[in-house]
């Protein structure tokens, strides 16, 4: 509990002023299993209910098989920044958590703004086989992703070099996760939609004139049929 969590790290100092004499423990901080148990609970929850509203939300403004991209696409951002964590072992904390959490922010903005070029271009070339209408959907929107990812990746940079310590994790892992998370947008989001069989169709609902028009060509089949 808290008491041995506490007597442990008084030992630990202990420790380490019997083997170096002139080290100085400013201040002790201790955590308790069950708080890292809280903290694991608590993040995970986190993570699990922001990945959700973000799919719900792309669900809503798109169709769902843009909800299950998105969530495919944050679920391996999220899987690789962990990993980044394991081979590091650049300590887990709140802040870690924070990161999880604006890089699922960030990655919803760059989603968005994929997904819906691709709904005009669904639009505008009904035609079009999906495949070349997803090649030019990214080609339309890969300057900006680039451009933003440039801009994040110098600030990034900065901080984690000129940076307090403090939030080296936090830094470390904003900047892996926006890496991951330039080319997701279309490794990850998009070949969803083709698995998934979206088509001009997923926006563009028959209109009244053209089942008009299907109900009088069925009328003359009719009478065709008739004669």
């Amino acid at each position: 509990g808290k008491q041995a969590a506490e007597q442990a790290g008084r030992q630990l100092v202990a420790g380490v002023e019997a083997a170096f004499p002139n080290a100085k423990a400013g201040s002790v901080e201790t955590v308790s299993g069950k708080v890292s148990e809280e903290l694991l609970t608590t993040g995970a929850l986190s993570l699990a209910l922001a990945m959700l509203g973000i799919s719900i939300y792309i669900w809503i403004r798109f169709e769902w098989q843009f909800g299950v991209g998105a969530m495919g696409r944050l679920f391996h951002e999220v899987a690789l920044t962990f990993g980044f964590f394991a081979v590091t072992q650049i300590q887990f904390d709140l802040n870690s958590v924070a990161a999880l959490l604006t890089i699922v922010g960030y990655s919803l903005n760059d989603t968005i703004v994929v997904y819906d070029r691709i709904r005009e271009n669904l639009k505008k070339y009904r035609k079009m086989d999906i495949v070349p209408l997803l090649n030019l959907s990214i080609n339309e929107t890969l300057s900006r992703t680039v451009m933003t990812t440039l801009a994040m990746f110098l600030a990034l940079g900065v901080l984690l070099i000129m940076g307090p310590d403090v939030i080296f994790g936090f830094t470390a892992a904003m900047l892996f996760g926006i890496f991951i998370g330039s080319y997701s947008s279309v490794l990850m989001s998009t070949p969803v939609l083709v698995w998934l069989k979206v088509g001009s169709h997923s926006f563009v609902p028959r209109t009244s004139a053209d089942q008009a028009g299907g109900e009088r060509i069925k009328a003359r089949e009719d009478d065709g049929a008739a004669v």
